[in-house]
Order: C-alpha cells, then sequence, then structure tokens
C-alpha cells in the first residue's frame, strides 16, 4: 500500500483551519501525516483583531505566531512557501508551479488540498489554486496526487454541481474550533456565530460540513 502523505496548499495562515481543518484532523486522527504549504504570511490581511492588537508592521508576526499554534492544535507541519500576500495573482504562475511541483513530489504528496480556481473569491486563492493544478499536471501521469479544491463563491454548486466530498466533520468539530480560535487576529466573525448560535445554527452546521471537488485531468 503506497504511504499516504497530505499536502494542503493554501495561501494564507488560517485558510487551512476555516477550509479543511476538519478533513486535516480525520487525517491526522488515522495516522497520515498533513504537511500544509503557506503561501504568504498574510501580513496585508484587514483584520487586526477585536479590539485591534495587531498594526501593519506587526501583523505578520502574529499571524506566524497564529498558524504555529493552529498547527499545533491539528499535529501539521508548516512551510512558508515565501509569496507576499495579495500579489500571487501577479507572479509567473509557470514559476509558482514549477516551485510546487517541487516541494509535491519531495513530500510525495498522495493528496493535495487547495482551492478552486475561479470559485475561490481572493485572488490569491484563485491563482495559487491553478498554480497547484499546474504543478500536478507537470508531473508523469502515473505519480500525481489526488486534488481536493475547495470552492468557496455562492454561486459555485450552480456551475460545477454538487461536490465530489461531502464531508461530515462533527467528530473532528472540538479539532477545527480550537484551530480557528488559534487565528486570533482573524477569528472574530466566528466567534461572533458561536456566542450568537442560536440565531446563526445553519451556518454553524454548515461549518461541521466540509465540501471538495476531485480535480480531473482531460
Amino acid at each position: 500500500m503506497t504511504k499516504q502523505h497530505v499536502v494542503v496548499i493554501f495561501p494564507h495562515p488560517d485558510d487551512e483551519s476555516f477550509g479543511a481543518s476538519g478533513t486535516i484532523a480525520e487525517f491526522r486522527s488515522k495516522g497520515v501525516p498533513v504537511t500544509y504549504l503557506c503561501g504568504t504570511r498574510g501580513e496585508m490581511g484587514r483584520n487586526m483583531g477585536n479590539p485591534p492588537f495587531a498594526n501593519r508592521e506587526t501583523l505578520a508576526q502574529f499571524r506566524k505566531k497564529e498558524l504555529a499554534d493552529a498547527a499545533k492544535e491539528l499535529d501539521i507541519e508548516v512551510e512558508y512557501l515565501g509569496y507576499r500576500d495579495k500579489t500571487l495573482e501577479f507572479e509567473s504562475r509557470e514559476q509558482v508551479a514549477k516551485h510546487l511541483k517541487r516541494r509535491i513530489s519531495e513530500l510525495g504528496a498522495t493528496t493535495v488540498i487547495t482551492h478552486y480556481p475561479g470559485y475561490a473569491v481572493h485572488p490569491d486563492h484563485d491563482a495559487l489554486g491553478a498554480a497547484v493544478v499546474e504543478a500536478v499536471r507537470l508531473m508523469d501521469s502515473d505519480q500525481r496526487p489526488e486534488i481536493l479544491m475547495h470552492a468557496i463563491t455562492n454561486n459555485h454548486e450552480e456551475d460545477l454541481g454538487e461536490p465530489h466530498i461531502v464531508h461530515d466533520i462533527t467528530p473532528y468539530w472540538d479539532k477545527k474550533l480550537a484551530a480557528i480560535k488559534a487565528h486570533l487576529s482573524q477569528a472574530d466573525g466566528m466567534m461572533s456565530l458561536i456566542k450568537g448560535q442560536d440565531q446563526h445554527a445553519e451556518q454553524l452546521e454548515r461549518l461541521k460540513t466540509e465540501r471538495f471537488y476531485k480535480y480531473k485531468f482531460s
């Protein structure tokens, strides 16, 4: 049996926790190693905590510490890819793809989790997701990992249909919540949902399901 290794590739500290931490927690519960390749330090984020405790100069330091804390909760490894926040769409896709291909191959990824380009709201999400697809396309077909793609836009099911994977992560909700809470500067909206859970029950229930599309090369 091929040894599994899950590689999560998103642009920002916190993307892993909001988008895939329940799935990550299940992989770890089964002993599957997970590495998060984080595209940027999230230094251009708008949220500075509530009440604010960071500023433009210090935000990256806080977010790096927050991701380390979330990674500890999820028991995963973290590597930074070294790109600048809010500039991924301007990077050469070919160069980013080659960078990603090298790391995906070196890590021996059997599954890659990323954003669905065009359906991921943020330009960084779309750009890095597209680079992931190109990176895996460049690999020999018998060496390619499975790609699971997280779509966020409101219209994604209209265009793409039902996700291939609809994953109830209720058994791992405590892990997901702890990981989200670790991102203190970014988690105010989530904490508001938790505090007002009676009014936001439907949204909370949706967070307990993680949905992914399987990318297929033609």
